[in-house]
């Protein structure tokens, strides 16, 4: 009983990583149109800006810091290399793609290519009894980011002026744009949003795994967007949704299967979905 409560809240947490990097990605993509694979670059700004500055302001500042540091970097992509584009969806990939490896790139010649252990609170490395279980006070802290993230979402798009934007405009951009609404302002928040959702995820995926390195945000960006076309393109609860569902089951796989064997099941969720449902399980239609 134990170790399903340990796998469980375990999962919990890599869920809500997960989550927190997919949900930007999701709403860049569903409103924009733009496979953006420069996201992880967000995460990698966050975690290090974050990692730089602890030293010198403390935690707190740093974490602020760092959020605003990719908020920031998602902006300034949108708006020099991305706002050019957005007709040339083949031209996005390459620019996108170059960006990332350029940003490891970066991150290697400044702080090299090994892994820095992250700061955390003395707090977060302790450890609660559950049932049985030791769990660590980190997977909390991740689970308690996501849910007040999906909340806050749910109600900056449900209940404010440029929340209605970006849902309408991901449900019908061109007439959004008909109506005289200037778009691009919406597409630029839209990053900066997802920019910060990154920072986060970089911040708190650092405490996660207790280091961070120039290739993380790459590494995780691949299951977020697995979370995101399992959850449907532009929705927010379908990423929560498919977020979950994706890391309980890499996590319980990979601890009673083969090793590797909870990465091969998540692609094994993913092709299953693609044949039954394409449009992801909160449907083509859903945005938040």
């Amino acid at each position: 009983m134990s170790t399903v409560v340990l796998l469980t809240l375990t999962g919990l947490g890599l869920a809500a990583l997960y989550f927190l990097i997919a949900s930007g990605l999701s709403l860049v993509f569903g409103l924009a149109g733009v496979l953006n694979f420069a996201h992880g670059l967000f995460l990698s700004v966050g975690a290090y800006a974050t990692w730089w500055a602890a030293p010198h302001w403390g935690l707190p500042a740093a974490v602020a810091f760092g959020v605003a540091a990719a908020a920031a970097t998602g902006a300034l992509v949108e708006l020099v290399l991305i706002r050019p584009l957005y007709t040339r969806h083949t031209e996005q990939v390459l620019v996108t793609v170059g960006l990332s490896l350029a940003g490891v790139a970066l991150l290697q010649s400044l702080w090299g290519a090994d892994a820095r252990i992250f700061p955390r609170p003395a707090w977060a490395a302790e450890v609660t009894g559950v049932l049985g279980a030791s769990v660590p006070v980190d997977r909390y802290l991740l689970i308690g980011a996501a849910v007040l993230v999906l909340l806050a979402l749910l109600a900056f798009l449900r209940f404010t002026r440029y929340g209605l934007i970006i849902r309408a405009g991901v449900e019908n951009r061109a007439m959004v744009s008909a109506l005289g609404i200037d778009v691009r302002i919406a597409f630029t928040l839209v990053f900066a949003i997802g920019g910060a959702l990154a920072g986060l995820a970089g911040i708190l995926g650092g405490m996660y795994f207790s280091a961070i390195s120039p290739g993380q945000g790459a590494s995780l960006l691949i299951f977020a967007f697995i979370v995101v076309v399992i959850g449907g393109l532009g929705s927010v609860t379908g990423s929560a949704i498919a977020a979950v569902a994706v890391g309980l089951l890499q996590q319980f796989v990979n601890y009673y299967g083969a090793a590797g064997a909870g990465d091969v099941s998540v692609v094994v969720l993913l092709a299953a979905v693609l044949l039954t449902r394409p449009a992801g399980v909160a449907g083509k239609a859903a945005t938040a």
